[in-house]
């Protein structure tokens, strides 16, 4: 039942067969079964088993709020949740329980979903492994010493297939493979089926990342399709709050759920939402997709360039036109990112000073020493860093130098996706990640910074530009790890390319975990 399709759960939960509360206890049974994963920061058991009671009573008096009710969710711990707290993975947050819910989780609670917890993440989202919280790193499933099988013909029309693969189990304890960052924790509580989705933020990939290492489907929207309100931000210009499935047609119905325009965030699109409808047989015939030369990066995996390859190959066998294209500005881009990030980082980490929110330092000689001393012990070594490097980009002597022109190249990175568009390509198809989910020991080898521009240097351009993308698993590495692809298309296209990926996702049959315990 875990293991099942949103689609699949919500017509038990129609009928006598599955209850709300049911498939909740199930979640939570999940939850504390795959603990040992750190994917939850909290555990939200009496609000999910009140939830779960209102939507049994609804469906009782056929009122039910449509697919997603009923449906357990997890939502990233950066997004603000009334009443419940949110830490960002931080000790300068550790005790800010907010008075209000974002636009994105009191849509989800309008639909009638079921929030079974607040999920871990790299501190204040700043990273690409989930393993910088203050709770402690999160472990991907694949892997790991939990037991699973592997449903091998789960997008196969007639329903799923009992037959299964082998996996390789056991994995040291101090060297495990990374979930991706920073939403790691949204993406093993997917993979493990503790929920059937969950929030992600994704300002340089974050959605994505792990999303691909942990073998799930992840969505960033196009910038202003969905509400940053009650996001805490990271990067304004680039946040944009993602979702994390096991099917495309599931994120899909997140999506239709919590898109939007919003009055309380200026950025969103100010027309209403088009819902997105997923034929079940979808055409390639006609559809342009540019392969970009710029992304076989030097350090890609020689499985990953087999990947795509594959990948572009059956696409062109479906009816589609596969043709290689250039965005040149692309190695420009991780430096690019990096200057804006922190620069954006410098400015909204101003606020936490120990005065309005959060954690406040002892030494209360001074003003100066109060946010010494608490943002000294309230912030890691990363987001220091960066608030730092930040500052010093934004110094008056610095500014033109790095902030302007850093914002004349993302305009040309800008520019190099629009030139795709208007020379007839539909969609980009890219790897997500390098290579498949690293060991610990591989990871540690290179600080925080160094790592997100490695990691994030397939998905950052997408932020740049605002454009859509999505991620989706294709096929096993030889280490039995998921290897993954994503696709790009022009802003608010997203119909075409949540299209494109669930015709590219019944053609691969990636298989779908289904735990043993």
């Amino acid at each position: 039942m875990l293991s099942s399709s949103i689609k699949a759960v919500a017509k038990q939960l129609k009928s006598p067969t599955l209850s709300a509360t049911e498939l909740c206890d199930a979640s939570l049974r999940r939850i504390e079964k795959t603990k040992s994963l750190n994917a939850f920061i909290t555990v939200t058991s009496e609000i999910a088993q009140k939830q779960a009671k209102e939507s049994d009573e609804r469906h009782s008096k056929g009122k039910r709020k449509g697919e997603l009710d009923g449906i357990p969710i997890a939502v990233k711990d950066n997004f603000c949740t009334e009443g419940v707290l949110t830490s960002c993975g931080s000790h300068m947050l550790s005790n800010f329980v907010p008075p209000y819910s974002a636009t994105v989780v009191s849509r989800l609670h309008d639909a009638g979903t079921v929030m079974v917890g607040k999920c871990n993440l790299d501190e204040f989202a700043m990273g690409s492994g989930t393993v910088d919280s203050i709770y402690g790193p999160t472990k991907n499933i694949w892997g790991s010493d939990i037991p699973f099988e592997l449903l091998n013909s789960i997008h196969k029309k007639g329903g799923e297939s009992s037959s299964t693969l082998n996996v390789k189990q056991g994995v040291l304890e101090e060297d495990w493979h990374i979930a991706g960052g920073s939403s790691g924790g949204s993406a093993v509580a997917v993979a493990t089926g503790s929920c059937f989705a969950a929030l992600g933020s994704d300002t340089g990939g974050s959605t994505r990342n792990p999303a691909a290492y942990c073998g799930v489907v992840g969505l960033k929207p196009s910038y202003g399709l969905v509400s940053r309100h009650g996001l805490i931000p990271l990067v304004n210009s680039m946040d944009v709050p993602g979702i994390i499935a096991r099917t495309v047609e599931d994120v899909t119905l997140v999506l239709n759920a919590i898109a939007g325009p919003d009055d309380h965030d200026s950025t969103t699109i100010k027309r209403p939402h088009k819902k997105i409808s997923l034929e079940e047989t979808v055409n390639l015939r006609g559809l342009r997709i540019g392969i970009p030369k710029e992304y076989q990066n030097s350090l890609m995996s020689q499985e990953m360039i087999e990947v795509w390859k594959y990948a572009a190959s059956i696409l062109n066998e479906g009816g589609a036109t596969v043709t290689e294209v250039s965005l040149p500005h692309t190695s420009s881009s991780i430096a690019c990112y990096s200057v804006l990030n922190q620069c954006e980082v410098a400015s909204n980490m101003a606020r936490y000073d120990g005065l309005r929110f959060g954690i406040r330092g002892k030494d209360t000689s001074s003003t100066e020493q109060l946010y010494a001393e608490t943002r000294s012990t309230g912030f890691n070594d990363v987001v220091r860093s960066r608030i730092l490097s930040g500052n010093y980009f934004l110094l008056k002597r610095n500014y033109e130098k790095y902030f302007v022109k850093a914002l004349k190249v993302r305009r040309l990175i800008k520019r190099d996706f629009d030139n795709i568009w208007n020379n007839n390509i539909d969609i980009l198809l890219t790897p997500t990640t390098l290579s498949q989910a690293p060991r610990l020991s591989e990871f540690r080898q290179h600080d925080n910074q160094t790592q997100c521009v490695t990691q994030d240097y397939c998905t950052q351009p997408a932020n740049m530009a605002g454009i859509p993308a999505i991620c989706l698993p294709i096929r096993l590495s030889a280490d039995g790890l998921p290897l993954s692809l994503q696709l790009m298309a022009p802003m608010y296209e997203e119909s075409v390319m949540m299209k494109t990926a669930l015709w590219l996702q019944q053609a691969v049959n990636f298989p779908q975990i289904s735990l043993k315990i």
